[in-house]
């Protein structure tokens, strides 16, 4: 590596080289795709595609270069020189593959070698580009920025597209940056880091232009391709003014209106996407509205576990619903053939195929609600087997939708369409497990034994999506992934326990809780480890989830041969099993502690617990001030999904605080339990001498959360019509008073600097800032009525005595009313404090 303090500035400005390193990578990804299609087989292009490569790699590292003489940190510098050594070696590599290869059809070992190498390069080209804007950002180069977009929307006029690949997978990876590009508008208020933010913008906007060639090279007309670049054209146009106005004070109505337009802009693009391919877009809609069943099928689940799914007729029996289930089964795998057959088909077939199996699954997910109803809910674990299996079904469904998407329109030899096969046998498998299941729900000496074979064809199909290498969208703590091994551990000894009696009952309780427990660790274990970049932690939590999860499915087939064939043998095997499912779930923890490091809290501590309610209750309290602020202005237009919705909000917001005061006070009881033991409190306490304070921790909390009560009370009847604002700003202030009580409560005794100090004075501030924001935005709604307000003096003269005498009395009666409240106040601040008089009103 160069000495980076040697490399000089040219005579040509930094924005002019990064526009030739721009403009110098389209040509490189371009050509990088064409040398892997040559070198499968188009022997006699390789040549000619290598040698236009070289050709744009020199300038393309040369103005790299240089560019970096224009970066101040010397680490900066640094780091982009590294990446253009590994780029360089990349590019070797994929030049060496290349000529392995040698365009021979047959050589599909190193045509997988030449993908990976081709795939890395296009990461690092796309990787240095993005650094490089980071780079002028962080040297006040905004501008610079913008001039990158308008170089960016001129490529889509100047760069030669040539059609290659299928235009789905342009339209799916445009429609993935899209989403992107919505998520940081949404963080755009919020957003600190202003340079930072237009740099996201810019990038994200560069991957778009990028997608877009390939969508506009692979569209069927000539008509949609227009459109499509037409439409990132206008939001590249409405981004500049956007980054534009980040860097000037503009008033918050401008601000809104250019976010606004770009939110339009983005539904045009993804408008003019999905414009040409109903089938494509059928495929969308139906794997949403399954998605949605399955939900409602966990909810189902859900009350079949609590005891409380009952049918509606009380006469009514399963076996009246059994022929309507396996009729509608059937139609499923009929639909199911037609879906497959859809994707080699036109785009109007494969629509109709789409919506046809969604309103089958549709109605068999609720012939099969209705029929565990009917079992009733002294029949749970039955119910909730017979859900179960349905719930496989819709999940095979969702993803043969989503294959057949990806492969519609594809040749028979990619491999698309071979996940296709894959995936509509494992529809097939689900189905006739389904039909199983039914026919034997209510043998009651076989639906252990059935429940348990569902349940491990239901983990090995898990363990196949565990390890298809695909990203989660959600991130969850390590306190989860904690939680999650606990669960898995009860139903671990369930499982032995059943394997060890062999009774029907036992199995399928086991059954039906391994499988709900498989789910979730498997899901938390994902997400937890893809938060990380240490790739040695993320690939230990995925190894050991996988191998707790693995040997859970072999202790359930060793039950399953236990009850077919009895051995004391088998039942040994069931204990060696239980070992190393708990070797493989204590490393699952230390990769967890390892995850969060010194930090790492036992999600059972009811403090953590107090903590993480009360911030839910900040939250909801934060939205339901939003919610007002918006809801004020239109109060004389009588809006009912308004009113419903902030209904629901006030309902969400009550809720969560219930949540938080219980747990609060959960958590009090234990601080005050620690002081006791520690020697700083008395374990007794006269209530009548300490007044408010007689309970410590758990009086301050209790405080909180009546106060929350009244607030909830006072907001919910401020949107019916029948409460005030002044109500709901008094409400409000108390929470924040109770809330400071709570705090200095906390402080009397505890360990000031302890962890969960820290954590409850956090969370009581989070509440106490929503709280305030609540009263700052209904005194706007009251400062804003009063605005509104408008009197009519009469001019005349006896009209006008008598508006002046109504005036007067009116002042009168609120004069009254005023001394009968702080007479009241008083009464009830002697009678709680035992204050004497004198010092009530002082205090008042």
């Amino acid at each position: 590596m160069m000495n980076v303090d040697s490399i000089r500035k040219t005579d040509k400005s930094p924005q002019f080289h990064h526009e030739q390193i721009s403009s110098s990578s389209h040509f490189l990804v371009e050509l990088i795709n064409n040398i892997c299609q040559s070198s499968k087989r188009e022997p006699e292009r390789i040549g000619a595609y290598v040698s236009q490569f070289i050709t744009y790699l020199q300038p393309f590292i040369h103005h790299t270069i240089n560019y970096t003489s224009y970066v101040i940190h010397k680490h900066e510098k640094l780091l982009i020189l590294e990446q253009i050594k590994e780029l360089v070696e990349t590019s070797l590599q994929m030049i060496l593959s290349t000529k392995e290869a040698g365009g021979n059809p047959k050589n599909v070992q190193w045509h997988k070698i030449v993908e990976t190498n081709s795939d890395a390069l296009i990461k690092l080209i796309r990787k240095l580009v993005q650094i490089l804007p980071e780079q002028s950002s962080a040297n006040g180069l905004m501008n610079g920025l913008c001039e990158n977009i308008r170089q960016l929307i001129s490529t889509l006029e100047t760069t030669k597209i040539t059609n290659q690949g299928q235009y789905i997978d342009c339209q799916a990876r445009m429609i993935e940056v899209l989403r992107q590009l919505a998520r940081s508008m949404k963080t755009i208020n919020d957003s600190i880091d202003i340079r930072h933010l237009a740099n996201q913008l810019t990038r994200e906007y560069n991957e778009l232009v990028h997608a877009t060639y390939g969508a506009v090279g692979t569209a069927n007309t000539n008509e949609l391709s227009i459109r499509i670049k037409k439409a990132v054209q206008d939001l590249g146009f409405v981004l500049i003014e956007l980054i534009e106005k980040l860097t000037q004070n503009k008033s918050k109505y401008e601000f809104d209106s250019v976010c606004q337009k770009v939110v339009e802009k983005v539904s045009n693009v993804l408008t003019a996407l999905q414009s040409n391919l109903r089938g494509t877009q059928a495929c969308i809609n139906a794997a949403s509205t399954v998605r949605g069943i399955i939900t409602d099928l966990d909810t189902t689940i859900l009350f079949a576990t609590a005891g409380s799914l009952n049918s509606e007729h009380v006469d009514e029996t399963f076996a009246d619903h059994r022929e309507a289930i396996l009729k509608t089964a059937k139609i499923l795998v009929e639909d199911t053939k037609t879906l497959v057959a859809g994707a080699a088909s036109t785009q109007e077939q494969l629509a109709s195929a789409a919506q046809a199996a969604v309103r089958t699954i549709t109605k068999l997910s609720e012939v099969v609600k209705t029929g565990a109803a009917s079992l009733g809910a002294n029949d749970g674990e039955a119910q909730i087997m017979l859900v179960n299996s349905v719930k496989d079904v819709a999940v095979a469904l969702n993803n043969l939708i989503n294959v057949t998407k990806s492969a519609s329109g594809k040749n028979i030899d990619d491999p698309e369409m071979q996940k296709l096969k894959e995936c509509a046998k494992i529809m097939v498998t689900n189905v006739t497990s389904l039909l199983r299941t039914v026919k034997t729900v209510e043998d009651k000496t076989q639906r252990g034994t059935n429940a348990l074979e569902s349940t491990i064809q239901s983990i090995a199909q898990e363990l196949q999506t565990y390890s298809n290498g695909q990203r989660t969208g959600n991130y969850t703590t390590p306190e989860e992934l904690v939680r999650a091994t606990k669960q898995f551990t009860i139903a671990t000894s369930k499982a032995v326990s059943a394997g060890q009696s062999c009774q029907q009952e036992d199995i399928i309780v086991a059954a039906n809780l391994g499988r709900k427990s498989i789910s979730d660790l498997l899901a938390v274990c994902k997400s937890t480890a893809y938060a990380t970049d240490d790739r040695n932690l993320q690939q230990r939590t995925m190894d050991n989830g996988r191998a707790c999860v693995q040997t859970y499915k072999e202790l359930l087939e060793a039950i399953h041969t236990l009850i077919q064939k009895p051995s004391n043998e088998i039942r040994q095997k069931l204990l060696q099993y239980s070992r190393l499912i708990a070797q493989s779930t204590h490393e699952l923890v230390q990769c967890a502690a390892q995850l969060k490091g010194t930090d790492l809290i036992d999600p059972d501590d009811p403090t953590y617990i107090a903590e993480n309610e009360l911030f839910n209750a900040a939250q909801s309290i934060e939205s339901a001030a939003m919610k007002l602020s918006h809801l004020k202005p239109r109060r004389k237009i009588k809006e009912i999904n308004e009113n419903l919705n902030f209904d629901e909000q006030i309902l969400d917001a009550a809720k969560s605080i219930m949540n938080a005061a219980s747990a609060l006070i959960t958590a009090a009881t234990s601080a005050q339990k620690d002081l006791v033991a520690q020697g700083k409190l008395s374990s007794k306490s006269s209530s009548d001498e300490d007044g408010q304070w007689s309970q410590g921790l758990i009086s301050a909390a209790r405080y909180v959360a009546s106060a929350c009560h009244v607030l909830c009370d006072a907001a919910n009847g401020l949107v019916q019509g029948c409460g005030t604002e002044e109500k709901l700003i008094s409400s409000a202030k108390q929470v924040s008073s109770n809330t400071a009580a709570l705090l200095v409560a906390c402080k009397v005794k505890a360990d000031f600097m302890s962890q969960s100090m820290a954590r409850l004075q956090a969370a009581g501030n989070a509440v106490k800032r929503a709280a305030d924001t609540l009263v700052r935005a209904a005194q706007q709604a009251v400062d804003m009525q009063q605005e509104e307000k408008h009197f009519e003096v009469s001019t005349r003269f006896v009209p006008g005595i008598a508006q002046e005498i109504k005036c007067k009395e009116a002042i009168l009666t609120k004069e009254r009313e005023l001394d009968e409240a702080r007479n009241r106040l008083k009464a009830i601040r002697l009678a709680k404090y035992g204050h004497s008089e004198q010092e009530s009103a002082d205090s008042s």
